[in-house]
């Protein structure tokens, strides 16, 4: 399985960026994971076969565990995993329908630059989990 991260913006924050380079290091250990800078109505996310997860205000909350089950059943289908942060303006409406699922970080508004990081730590605490490891502990 192949966990990708597609986000736009180029990096701006150099602290936030860090954390999420962290936590990117730290997945290796566990998945193929990537990240991706999109260009607008770039649409390599949207491979066939792959588990297409959307971030949107109107997607619905997850908790962790959750998160790592629905990266466990990929994982046990042999999916590739798509996660992808959208545009200021949001995803347009034809992404939405062709999603798996539309999920919410928080109904509180983030910088991308913020969200790329809290998910790419919500990849390495799932990863975790599932592994066994006392890191989500």
């Amino acid at each position: 399985m192949r966990i990708v991260l597609y986000y736009y913006g180029k990096i701006r924050d150099r602290n936030a960026h860090a954390i999420c380079e962290e936590y990117h290091k730290r997945s290796q250990r566990y998945a193929r994971f990537e990240l991706q800078e999109l260009k607008p109505r770039q649409e390599t996310w949207d491979q066939a076969g792959a588990f297409k997860l959307l971030l949107s205000p109107e997607g619905e909350a997850c908790t962790t565990a959750q998160f790592a089950k629905l990266l466990e059943t990929a994982q046990l289908a042999a999916r590739d995993f798509h996660l992808v942060i959208g545009p200021t303006e949001g995803h347009p409406a034809d992404w939405k329908q062709r999603a798996d699922r539309l999920l919410s970080l928080s109904p509180m508004t983030f910088p991308h630059e913020l969200a790329r990081a809290m998910l790419c730590e919500q990849v390495y605490r799932s990863l975790t989990l599932l592994a066994g490891h006392p890191y989500p502990r």
